[in-house]
């Protein structure tokens, strides 16, 4: 693979293309200022407008939600698993039918691996325009997005319909459901019941993890944060490690299918059997399966990066199911 092919196979932080008219709340006050981003798959965008960076499947999906200070991405459930880290910002995930059943802070580097069947979202609460980039599990990210009731009502009252066929039209543009499509069905109360309110400590325990935790954590080897002997015991079609500057090697390995690699602190080198580039915190590179290649710190301070890998494992409901 020449360095020209491989520069084809990553998406460069100031290369992004968001899209703001991605989701249901996209013109709801409090919503209506943020930016989603589809890096690699076909993500879970009800928007036509969103670009796809790179669409090749691989098992997962990868994404980004960028916003401003006070910025929030409204109550939503996802059929498989959805994973954040921060890599800039201050962001507040809260969870539970109506939001309030708890919520939790975290910072640069920081990773929460959100239980399936919930209803999430988040906020940004810092000071400055803030990123966290997201992992979905499956190539069709569990088919979609499921909203609280009391988003897709209030969307109406600004001009927003979402279609049964998973599309948005904006009646504010005389836009309106084709011929033969309905709206998207609000969920009963009996379905509602069936979504679990866990407390603080459950969500928590289970799938938050600090950055500075797991960076002690991988002083002489890259420490496993999502898999099946992770510090987080979770099994969503694919694993996450995270390798530091005392746990890089620069040795060359392979896997059977792509991987990537997606840095959160300092500058990298991919190396491979056929040249080398360079990657910077919130660049995505896809590495194909089979390729040897390896990566370390390219200059000297603070250096960590997240690696993602798909596995045999279903790609459906995790924790609680």
């Amino acid at each position: 693979m020449t360095p020209a092919e491989m520069e084809a196979r990553i998406v460069r932080y100031g290369d992004l293309k968001p899209c703001r008219t991605a989701f249901i709340d996209a013109h709801t006050p409090g919503s209506d200022r943020k930016e989603n981003f589809t890096i690699i798959g076909g993500g879970v965008s009800e928007s036509p407008d969103q670009h796809v960076h790179i669409a090749e499947p691989h098992g997962f999906n990868i994404g980004a939600a960028g916003q401003p200070p006070h910025c929030r991405n409204s109550l939503h459930s996802h059929r498989t698993a959805e994973v954040f880290f921060v890599l800039s910002g201050r962001w507040r995930f809260f969870w539970g039918r109506w939001g309030d059943a708890g919520e939790v802070v975290l910072e640069k580097g920081d990773i929460i691996n959100i239980p399936t069947g919930i209803f999430r979202g988040f906020e940004n609460v810092g000071t400055d325009y803030g990123m966290i980039m997201a992992i979905l599990g499956g190539d069709d990210a569990g088919g979609g997005v499921i909203w609280a009731p009391q988003v897709i009502e209030e969307a109406g009252a600004h001009g927003l319909v979402l279609g049964e066929n998973g599309r948005l039209y904006d009646t504010k543009k005389g836009e309106s459901l084709p011929d033969g499509v309905g709206p998207m069905p609000v969920l009963t109360e009996a379905e509602l019941d069936r979504y679990p309110e866990p407390a603080p400590m459950e969500v928590v325990g289970f799938g938050v993890r600090r950055y500075l935790d797991m960076v002690a954590l991988a002083k002489d080897r890259p420490v496993k944060v999502i898999g099946e002997r992770g510090i987080i015991r979770d099994k969503p079609g694919f694993e996450v490690d995270l390798v530091t500057r005392s746990s890089a090697s620069d040795g060359m390995h392979s896997h059977d299918r792509a991987s990537v690699l997606m840095p959160v602190t300092g500058h990298w080198r991919l190396f491979w059997e056929g040249g080398e580039v360079s990657l910077a915190p919130g660049d995505t590179a896809t590495v194909p399966g089979g390729l040897r290649h390896g990566a370390v710190p390219a200059m000297s301070g603070e250096a960590a990066l997240y690696h993602v890998v798909g596995t045999d494992d279903p790609a459906g409901a995790t924790w609680r199911g």
